[in-house]
Parts: C-alpha cells; sequence; structure tokens
C-alpha cells in the first residue's frame, strides 16, 4: 500500500537532522556563524510567492513577456526587478489545456525559492518526492487536484542547477483583470503543479 502524500508529512526528523549537522560542521570550520544561520532562516521565513504570482500575471497579459519567460526564465525575471538565485538556469513549464507539468526534486528538495517562497513541508517528504515520478495522477488527487484523462501529465525533475516553475493556465473569467488582481489568483501550489490558480471572484 503507498504512503499517502500528507501536505504535514515531510520526514522533518530526518530532515532537520541532517540540516543540523550540516550547520554544526560549518560554523566548526569557520565558514558561518550562527548568528548568520539565524538572519538566513528569518529571511526564509519572511519569504512568499509574491515574486512568482507577479511573473505569472505578467506572463498571463503579456504574450511577448511570457515567450521571454519560457525561452529564458532567469533574463525575464530581471526585467521585472526579481533575483532569481545563484542557480544556473530557471526552467519555466507552461500548461496547457493538453498537457500539466508537475514539480519535483527527487534528489533534495531544490525550488526557486525568491519565487515560490519557503519549500512546503510536503515537497520535501519522501512520501511526495517518491511516489509523484511513479503516479502522479494519484498523488495530485490527494492535493485535490482531478485532472481529465485526455490532459498529459508530466513529471519534471529538478536538481541543484536547474530550477522549474510551473506557467499555469490563466483561469476562466480572468480575462478582463488588472495584472495585480491576476496575481491574487496565483496559488503556491500552482507553482508547483499540484494545484490550479484560484478563480475569480463571481466567475
Amino acid at each position: 500500500m503507498s504512503q499517502p502524500v500528507n501536505p504535514a508529512d515531510a520526514d522533518l526528523d530526518y530532515l532537520r537532522k541532517h540540516v543540523l549537522a550540516l550547520q554544526n560542521v560549518l560554523i566548526r570550520k569557520g565558514l558561518l556563524t550562527y548568528a548568520e544561520v539565524l538572519q538566513e532562516v528569518h529571511r526564509l521565513e519572511a519569504v512568499d510567492h509574491d515574486a512568482g504570482a507577479r511573473v505569472v500575471a505578467r506572463a498571463w497579459s503579456d504574450p511577448a513577456f511570457k515567450q521571454r519567460l519560457l525561452a529564458n526564465g532567469k533574463s525575464a525575471l530581471e526585467e521585472l526587478g526579481i533575483e532569481p538565485g545563484s542557480y544556473e538556469r530557471l526552467e519555466v513549464l507552461e500548461n496547457t489545456d493538453r498537457v500539466h507539468h508537475v514539480v519535483v526534486c527527487t534528489t533534495c528538495s531544490c525550488v526557486p525559492s525568491p519565487l515560490t517562497g519557503t519549500t512546503p513541508d510536503w515537497y520535501k517528504g519522501a512520501a511526495y518526492r517518491s511516489r509523484v515520478m511513479q503516479e502522479p495522477r494519484a498523488v495530485l488527487r490527494e492535493f485535490g487536484l482531478e485532472l481529465p484523462e485526455d490532459v498529459e501529465v508530466r513529471v519534471i525533475d529538478t536538481d541543484v542547477n536547474r530550477r522549474c516553475l510551473v506557467l499555469p493556465l490563466k483561469p476562466p473569467g480572468a480575462g478582463g483583470l488588472t495584472e495585480d488582481q491576476l496575481a491574487q489568483l496565483v496559488t503556491r501550489d500552482s507553482l508547483f503543479g499540484v494545484g490550479q490558480p484560484a478563480g475569480p471572484v463571481g466567475a
């Protein structure tokens, strides 16, 4: 019987022990101080997915920007004044009526954090990382996302050098909204492909 993907199930004890061990090694070698660790923790806790929502909203409303985003993600982020991070490449995966992308990192938990915010616990969990590769539709159902059978599901395994962001489908009825209004529809889960954007109120 497969282990369900519970958003609260993140193998936290396992991850915590490894993070603390690495932290202690870096501090002992003089490469890091505890104050710097706390500063980074506080910075990450303050990050949400607003930047990713801005990127998606611009792509939904500006076809030329969308093409630049799909061609060179990091360069397109710079147009919006968003610092993409130190990884080599940002790959943006466009969902369509025929293809739905889901992002995973099977080796660790790599995400484009300036865009998606703090890494979700479920994304770091062994249940998600192992099962989404083998049975993506079952995993998506556990997140409440049921896709039509004629939609192809593509699971994309990211890594430390290549981060991935899903460009979700623009919701029906959102055609007349401003970029700011569109950004409010973008959910964090939709940036990973395990959810969909919210529909406009009244749509």
